[in-house]
């Protein structure tokens, strides 16, 4: 099941992102959400935690939320399921690699080499 996230989702999730250190409440989250009912905020933390993209944790009567992984656990799992899904994986991953800048190539190069040194 591809683990993507709908606008709104989306939104949430970035709210939750952009404060790693803490939990919020859902009266926290959609007051950084104006356009969003508090209610409709709440379906949406609940479907993200069905989704185990979001720890719910209790506080007496409050729910407070944070990210189950952060946005850069999330956005390497969604580019792994899609390589998995290639027919041809190694034609994917020469596409992107003739897509990334100079610098990007040097951190790629770079975590190639660390991987490769824990590897040994």
């Amino acid at each position: 099941m591809r683990m993507g996230l709908g606008q709104l989702e989306r939104r949430v999730m970035d709210v939750l992102w952009d404060a790693p250190d803490r939990s919020l409440s859902g009266r926290e989250i959609a007051d950084r959400l104006p356009d969003r009912a508090y209610t409709t905020v709440l379906t949406i933390l609940e479907r993200l935690r069905r989704k185990k993209l979001v720890e719910r944790s209790s506080e007496g009567r409050v729910h407070t939320f944070r990210a189950g992984a952060s946005r850069e656990s999330y956005l390497t799992s969604l580019m792994l399921e899609d390589l998995g899904s290639a027919v041809d994986r190694n034609a994917v991953l020469v596409r992107f690699a003739q897509t990334v800048s100079p610098e990007e190539a040097s951190i790629l190069r770079q975590a190639l080499d660390a991987s490769r040194r824990r590897a040994q």
